[in-house]
């Protein structure tokens, strides 16, 4: 699978002294890592940091550096060894003074650089993110196209764009669950990835928190996609504080498994609500966690529609790479925008997710869409064609609207 990102990082490590590239466990970081690796040669030095012989390397890691000045250096799970950040920000500051022949550094993280609190100073005005997103739609499009397109397309092996958007909806994007055929197979995996996190991985992030109550927060949430976020109901369903509601949270978000969908907050004059929407960022991880394990368990769950909102959510955010500010709207009154994405001060669209294929506008997104000014009014439904509606309404499958957002930011 072809991953969008890897030109990204291809021109950013152009670009900057260093670059780290983010994501959750699992999610394709350490492949992508090394197929630049392998594209740079003997000019690159890949070290994976959870293994104990490639950390030996870094007993002085001033030394390795140093010794590898002219070379793209590639460090695997760096939240393994945090303390390398401090011998990072000399060794970027050498090489800058090396005219140019001073080699790069490519930092591969499985969290925010939040949680990565060593980087903050130590790395400000020397590093550039990346986050790697688990497989979007145009990606498993674009594959499947250049499958057909080495064999004589038939009708058995050819799927089309809502049948493919329906497999990566189900399974999510997380490579080992959406590549495996077997639908059992595939949940599965995602069921095990889930115990793993909150077994192992959140410990060694240094959270000291119980696995179960984690989990049941996790699960609780995914129940829950896309709603407002009350931190006092959930405490007072867990037995716990407010304090530490918001403190799981916190933790999902800055492992990169849950996104809080944040609302518009400039000044329009409007009562606006101001709690914020989670989501499952995964739709995959979202179906593990309700332990749907088909689309017709997933069409008969009430949650299938907000499971479809975070799927297109989480594709339109990933196709803006990070120039895009995603947000929503809502009023006491009833405006309502599912997803704004703010380009620049003052220039944003408004776009409402719908999940039947013969959609309609409520009359709340236009009250929201002109309390915004939005600059284009956009439907996503789950459907192929794009055609136009009343009210400058523009009606477009998630594949066309990622499109769309990718071309106004290039």
């Amino acid at each position: 699978m072809r991953r969008e990102t890897l030109n990204i990082v291809r021109e950013r490590l152009e670009q900057f002294d260093s670059v780290a590239l983010l994501g959750p466990r699992q999610v394709g970081k350490t492949t992508l890592a090394r197929e630049i690796a392998a594209e740079k040669g003997d000019a690159a030095r890949y070290l994976d940091l959870e293994s104990p012989s490639d950390r030996r390397q870094l007993d002085d890691p001033e030394a390795y550096f140093s010794a590898y000045a002219d070379r793209l250096i590639i460090l695997d799970e760096i939240q393994r060894v945090p303390e390398i950040f401090q011998v990072l920000r000399g060794q970027i500051d050498a090489r800058r003074r090396m005219g140019g022949k001073g080699g790069k550094f490519l930092i591969l993280g499985s969290a925010s650089m939040e949680l990565l609190r060593q980087s903050s100073e130590s790395l400000a005005g020397r590093i550039s993110f990346v986050e790697l997103a688990p497989f979007n739609l145009r990606e498993v499009l674009a594959e499947q196209s250049n499958n057909e397109g080495a064999r004589t397309a038939t009708s058995s092996t050819q799927k089309s764009e809502r049948a493919v958007t329906e497999l990566l909806w189900l399974k999510g994007g997380f490579p080992q669950s959406y590549l495996r055929d077997e639908a059992s197979s595939s949940l599965q995996w995602r069921l095990d990835f889930i115990q793993t996190y909150l077994e192992r991985d959140v410990p060694q992030f240094g959270f000291q928190i119980g696995s179960d109550q984690l989990g049941l927060f996790w699960r609780m949430l995914a129940n829950d996609q896309g709603e407002l976020f009350n931190a006092q109901r959930y405490a007072r369903s867990m037995g716990v504080s407010g304090h530490t509601v918001a403190r799981y949270l916190d933790i999902l978000e800055k492992l990169l498994l849950v996104r809080q969908l944040h609302p518009w907050s400039l000044n329009t004059g409007k009562r606006l609500v101001k709690s914020t929407r989670p989501f499952v960022r995964d739709s995959g991880l979202l179906h593990a966690l309700l332990n749907l394990k088909s689309m017709d368990d997933l069409r008969g769950h009430t949650i299938s529609g907000k499971s479809w909102e975070g799927f297109v959510i989480e594709a339109l955010a990933g196709a803006a790479n990070g120039r895009a500010r995603p947000y929503f709207y809502r009023t006491a009154a009833g405006a309502e925008a599912d997803l704004v994405l703010e380009f620049a001060p003052g220039r944003c669209w408004a776009i409402e997710i719908k999940l039947s294929s013969a959609p309609t506008v409520d009359r709340g997104f236009h009250y929201a869409a002109d309390d915004l000014a939005a600059e284009r009014r956009i439907l996503v439904y789950k459907g192929d064609e794009s055609f136009p509606m009343r009210g400058g309404v523009e009606a477009m499958s998630l594949h066309c609207a990622m499109s769309e957002i990718t071309a106004a930011v290039i």
